[in-house]
């Protein structure tokens, strides 16, 4: 550093920081800034028009808090990014590059447990569906997710069809009074492409059917284990979201760095100016 402060002091314009790096870097975080704000929109309007009670009593599956958790989280290391690469502060940027790398080895020992510890992610995933059965009909986004999902793998419930007896409305114990005693929400119905009208009440008591009578009529087959396949016959594509979701942190990580180096750089430069500015011959 010594030679090549010495030989920078001959220009006054001389900078160590690249405009590339600096900009690139900006706009790299100007984009994702914009994206943490749309989470945070989308999180608080559906936040907002849901009932208190739904929604305390579903926090810990409620895709809104979801989106606010990760829109907020987005939003302040990408307002670090932003300002730190404009303002060329190490402070900021170090914090920027600090927590994309934590989120990065974060997603890496979590993919790499999930494949570890299969066994335990199977029973985290069952946990969650049936949590989510329990409150179907508590939380409008969770309702709408839960159909997607068993209309999308044609399944119904976690294991079985009869895990729907775990909700209050849907319970087929005989003191249950709801209309919806013994039923399937209507997504677990086997639907004709022929129908232009959708049976809503097409799972009406189907609890009460056997096995293989129920299965004329509705998805009998869990969405657990098709959950699970799926991801086996999808590895190649995961593994490419992954990538995809990995590259862009990688880069961040990157351009933080060498934009950080170079201010370091371009502080021992002015230092060294400074301490020969009397005698630039020295």
């Amino acid at each position: 550093m010594g030679k090549r402060a010495a030989l920078a002091t001959y220009d006054k314009e001389f900078s160590f920081v690249s405009p590339v790096v600096k900009y690139l870097l900006f706009l790299f975080n100007l984009i994702f800034w914009m994206i943490s704000l749309v989470l945070m929109s989308i999180g608080i309007y559906a936040r907002m028009m849901k009932h208190a009670e739904a929604a305390m009593a579903c926090l810990a599956v409620d895709p809104a808090i979801l989106l606010l958790i990760v829109g907020v989280l987005m939003f302040f290391i990408t307002f670090c990014g932003c300002v730190g690469s404009l303002r060329e502060n190490i402070c900021l940027l170090q914090t920027f590059c600090i927590f994309l790398t934590i989120i990065f080895l974060l997603q890496l020992a979590a993919g790499v447990l999930g494949f570890v510890f299969s066994d335990k992610a199977r029973n985290k995933v069952s946990e969650f569906i049936n949590n989510a059965i329990v409150h179907y009909r508590d939380d409008i986004d969770l309702q709408n997710l839960i159909d997607f999902g068993q209309k999308e793998f044609s399944c119904c419930g976690g294991v079985t069809y009869t895990d729907w007896s775990q909700n209050m409305y849907f319970n087929c114990t005989t003191d249950n009074r709801s209309r919806e005693r013994c039923s399937v929400p209507f997504s677990c119905c086997l639907l004709s492409k022929d129908e232009a009208v959708i049976n809503t009440m097409c799972g009406q008591g189907m609890q009460e059917l056997p096995f293989l009578q129920a299965g004329a009529f509705i998805h009998t087959n869990g969405c657990i284990d098709k959950l699970v396949n799926w991801i086996h016959s999808n590895l190649f594509m995961l593994g490419g979201i992954a990538l995809g979701l990995a590259i862009p942190q990688l880069v961040g990580i990157l351009l933080s760095q060498i934009l950080i180096n170079q201010i370091k750089d371009q502080i021992e430069l002015q230092n060294y100016n400074l301490q020969h500015r009397t005698d630039p011959w020295q």
